[in-house]
């Protein structure tokens, strides 16, 4: 019985700090499944960036081909004129 008693405390602390370390360990693979989830985030919006940065230049290139069409329409509507 006495050694049961003195065994104990020690039980507690071994117990105590076994928690908190476990509990450090889940705290970091939460941390770092966080982390990578946030450059998943991020690699998807530097992709969606670069996306739309085409498709804009796209649109502008469209754009100043109108631009020259309409200009050679209304050349030839001032001819006629």
């Amino acid at each position: 019985m006495y050694v049961f008693t003195i065994c104990l405390p020690f039980a507690a602390l071994l117990l105590i700090f076994g928690m908190r370390y476990y509990a450090a360990v889940k705290q970091a693979k939460l941390r770092y499944a966080n982390e990578e989830a946030y450059r998943k985030v991020a690699e998807m919006a530097v992709a969606g960036q670069s996306e739309a940065a085409a498709a804009l230049a796209s649109i502008e290139s469209s754009l100043s081909e109108i631009k020259i069409r309409v200009g050679a329409i209304e050349k030839v509507l001032k001819e006629v004129d």
